[in-house]
């Protein structure tokens, strides 16, 4: 099944995550009995500035997302401000 993982910052929550962000993407290549299919920053307006994190992931059930999110460095270490983890219905993949 696949999920949906949105995150918002902490605001001034930057530096933090400019100083993790090797950890974070080191965590994310490990492995998991989660697989993530897209991720990448959420960005301002100005298509520039970190703000967030967005994940689409597939996993056996809910439990595994929520235990993937809460072992990630940037929820560790209080990047985040805001969570939603939602099922997802993957109708149409794009991708080459």
């Amino acid at each position: 099944m696949h999920f949906a993982i949105y995150c918002l910052d902490k605001p001034d929550a930057l530096a933090t995550r400019l100083a993790i962000y090797d950890t974070h993407r080191a965590y994310l290549a490990s492995p998991s009995a989660v697989a993530i299919v897209i991720s990448g920053p959420l960005l301002a307006d100005d298509g520039e500035t970190m703000i967030g994190s967005l994940f689409v992931v597939e996993a056996d059930d809910r439990g595994a997302v929520e235990n993937f999110h809460r072992n990630d460095p940037f929820f560790l270490n209080g990047v985040w401000d805001t969570t939603e983890i939602r099922p997802f219905l993957k109708r149409v993949d794009n991708r080459a």
